[in-house]
């Protein structure tokens, strides 16, 4: 769904003036330079060689490091890609045991998920905003937590963020045609954390760009490599895939071996326009499924651990079907792009008031909706899920007919837009759709996924 736009908060920060770091806070890690001796009743224990946070119990662990740093640069038709690699050598020690964590990866079999042999219900909420609002590792915590609580198994977060200006939190850089990835405490440093701590009840799946302008986004590499407002040429100029294969190595490349990870997703809602509104007028449905091949082969090459899936609106490519998201005329065609051998999974969303649907058949079109996206996911032999859905009005009766489809179809699962938490810092982001836990749709929620689970 494309976003309101957002002012990016502070930038997070675990350092503290005092001699010990409280509960949660940060202890250790790569070019972490705070204090390390942890708040009474609490030692500081290793999530990963860039994150060591205080936390209840267990026996302290010392982490010791040297950091060395190379820079590679590699030249590639008009621009110059500047990539800052950190290496580090980590002598951990410890007597106590080490947090959980995830002991297999997702798998898919068939129309379902599996993990370690078992099947894996993907039910749960989208949190884009959890790495990117300077969050403490607490408020993190907590806002992943809700959405356990509810029965969620699944996180989908940006995985992304273009800057020309850096503030904030931010994952990639630019300065005129040269970006530079973002490895330390409010860049990579932070989605240590959600990819390891903040998961240990879920699972995360994670885009790589967006379709929007809203956190950046394809348009900034357009506009920075090639000065176009042509949205297309993202999908099709090679110097910008070059740059963008650069981003995937560097951030699929650094979780390779992370199990907490369900799947990488190539882009949020993917389509031939983006925010400029303009392009070559040469996008077609092909245009985008040879990118979609060509991106998820990549990522493939690099990490053959982690699932790989769309991340679209699953428009159908039905020109002359008198319902928009059918016709085929914003270049996606979701059964073409399930049908890619290197796509795991398909991914659909559900807006049917913002998609031109008469008032009133909101609930009838979205079952519909529901059922066809199962049809495909029957046809093609490959799990879909519902992974973006929102009404603005009538919530509960709405979501309680999708939800009861969703199960009798057969549809292998779903994920809620969006989750939401009443946080220490305040109520996280609100467009009207959000599920905060004291409202009607909570539990409902709830019973869903409890259904879901029980149908497997």
């Amino acid at each position: 769904m494309k976003l309101s736009s957002s002012v990016l908060a502070v930038a997070l920060s675990c350092r503290f003036a005092l001699a010990t770091v409280p509960i949660y806070g940060q202890c250790g890690g790569i070019n972490y330079t705070g204090d390390t001796t942890c708040a009474s009743g609490t030692t500081c224990q290793v999530l990963n060689p860039y994150y060591s946070q205080c936390l209840p119990g267990a026996a302290s662990t010392t982490v010791s490091s040297t950091t060395s740093k190379s820079t590679t640069t590699t030249t590639t038709k008009s621009s110059t890609t500047t990539t800052k690699s950190t290496t580090t050598s980590s002598s951990p020690t410890s007597t106590g045991t080490a947090p959980p964590t995830a002991s297999g990866f997702v798998k898919t079999s068939g129309t379902k998920f599996t993990l370690n042999g078992s099947t894996y219900t993907v039910v749960g909420g989208n949190s884009y905003w959890v790495g990117l609002i300077g969050l403490t590792p607490a408020n993190m915590n907590a806002a992943f937590a809700d959405i356990a609580k509810a029965g969620g198994t699944t996180v989908r977060t940006w995985g992304f963020n273009e800057v020309t200006s850096p503030n904030g939190n931010y994952y990639q850089s630019w300065s005129g045609s040269t970006p530079t990835i973002n490895y330390g405490a409010t860049g990579l440093q932070n989605f240590d954390f959600l990819s390891t701590q903040g998961l240990k009840n879920t699972h995360l799946t994670c885009h790589r760009t967006n379709n929007w302008s809203d956190y950046g986004g394809m348009d900034v590499y357009v506009k920075q490599l090639l000065n176009s407002p042509n949205h297309d040429l993202f999908y099709t100029d090679p110097t910008v895939i070059a740059a963008f294969k650069n981003y995937i190595k560097a951030f699929v490349g650094r979780y390779v071996n992370e199990p907490t990870i369900m799947a990488w997703e190539l882009a949020n809602e993917p389509r031939c326009r983006g925010s400029t509104g303009t392009s070559t007028g040469t996008c077609t449905t092909t245009t985008i499924t040879n990118w979609i091949s060509q991106i998820s082969a990549y990522i493939k090459s690099i990490d053959s651990n982690h699932l790989v899936a769309v991340g679209d609106e699953g428009f159908f490519n039905e020109p002359g079907n008198p319902s928009y998201p059918y016709q085929g005329t914003e270049g996606v065609d979701f059964v073409a792009n399930l049908a890619v051998s290197t796509i795991d999974f398909g991914t659909f969303h559900s807006y049917p008031d913002s998609w031109g649907v008469a008032g009133g058949q909101e609930t009838s079109w979205g079952n519909q909706w529901i059922i066809d996206h199962q049809t495909a996911q029957a046809n093609a032999k490959k799990p879909v899920i519902m992974e973006e859905f929102g009404v603005t009005s009538n919530q509960p009766a709405v979501y309680t007919s999708w939800w009861s489809t969703v199960i009798s179809s057969g549809l292998t699962g779903d994920i809620i837009w969006q989750a939401g938490s009443h946080l220490s810092s305040g109520d996280t982001p609100n467009d009207g759709y959000a599920v905060y836990p004291d409202g009607p749709v909570y539990p409902l929620l709830t019973s869903h996924a409890a259904a879901l689970k029980a149908r497997g």
